[in-house]
């Protein structure tokens, strides 16, 4: 499918490097240019890559961002000795920033809200922290729930199964299309072709089931909530109407738990404000970038 977003994002300078962290190799691209006055790290979503977040970079021009794969996905192998929980992603995270961008505003995507969360909260230094799709609430207690659950399940059997037969099952591309399905919200046959076709080409570049089960396990298992009080930072929520994975209720209420938070909601959407609603994401980010005062109260 021809990216809707393409002919933007060819406008921005892009460079692949590595960096040593935690003594893994983490693997991170770079877009716009080296001088600009703002760089946003930008943290991906579970089972996703760096991918994902190029429809918001590319209505983004003038802002550098700097955006990794997270350990065990995409280009970036597992940390090695470690167990793949919160504490781990946060470490990494934390030492990502210090050693390639910091002071740099740091950005986290759905189960990315809740690494830069625990980051943030855990003393890494940056100057505003933006959430988009914030997991605001147990994930099994969402409007899908029972599908969390049965996810539950499916993650569970891949890990058990004997290897073969649970990677298999775990980059099953019927499955990804059923999940595909399930959270895109846009009517628009394109748009919804290349959804499906980014889950298709990037959902199964995962190093292994043992990475992808202690991840998904870390993703139900922790929401921002968590970490709300202890982040000082200004903080912008970008959050989606129609989020079948927090609901916008839970959002609101979310952002009255930061000292410091803008809310800033998204109509006809889902838990793919990403793919779908880019360019409103994108514009809440630069105005919430160019207040230099921040807001003192959830909006």
């Amino acid at each position: 499918m021809p990216n809707p977003y393409a002919a933007r994002l060819a406008e921005i300078p892009v460079q692949r490097r590595t960096a040593d962290i935690l003594g893994g190799t983490t693997a991170y691209w770079t877009y716009g240019d080296e001088d600009a006055a703002t760089t946003i790290v930008a943290v991906h979503g579970f089972r996703g890559e760096h991918h994902g977040l190029e429809p918001v970079v590319a209505h983004l021009p003038g802002i550098r961002v700097v955006s990794p794969d997270l350990p065990g996905f995409g280009e970036t192998p597992p940390l090695p000795g470690r167990r793949h929980d919160l504490d781990a992603f946060a470490a990494w995270l934390r030492a990502f920033v210090d050693a390639v961008a910091p002071g740099a505003v740091v950005l986290g995507h759905s189960f990315g809200s809740i690494v830069a969360s625990a980051a943030v909260a855990g003393g890494l230094p940056t100057p505003r922290l933006i959430l988009v799709n914030p997991i605001g609430a147990p994930a099994l207690e969402g409007p899908r729930g029972l599908l969390t659950r049965l996810a539950v399940f499916y993650y569970l059997a891949g890990a058990r199964l004997p290897r073969a037969i649970g990677d298999a099952l775990l980059r099953n591309a019927a499955i990804v299309r059923v999940m595909s399905v399930a959270m895109v919200k846009t009517r628009e046959p394109g748009l919804r072709r290349f959804v499906h076709e980014q889950h298709d080409t990037y959902f199964s570049r995962f190093a292994d089931r043992d990475v992808l089960h202690e991840a998904f396990v870390t993703s139900v298992s922790h929401d921002v909530r968590e970490f709300a009080p202890r982040i000082a930072q200004p903080t912008l929520l970008v959050a989606a109407e129609k989020d079948d994975i927090t609901p916008i209720e839970a959002e609101r209420h979310l952002a009255t738990l930061f000292p410091r938070a803008t809310l800033v909601e998204i109509a006809a959407v889902g838990h793919l404000i990403h793919y779908e609603t880019p360019a409103a994401a994108a514009s809440a980010i630069r105005s919430f970038l160019e207040n230099e005062s921040g807001r003192g109260e959830a909006e």
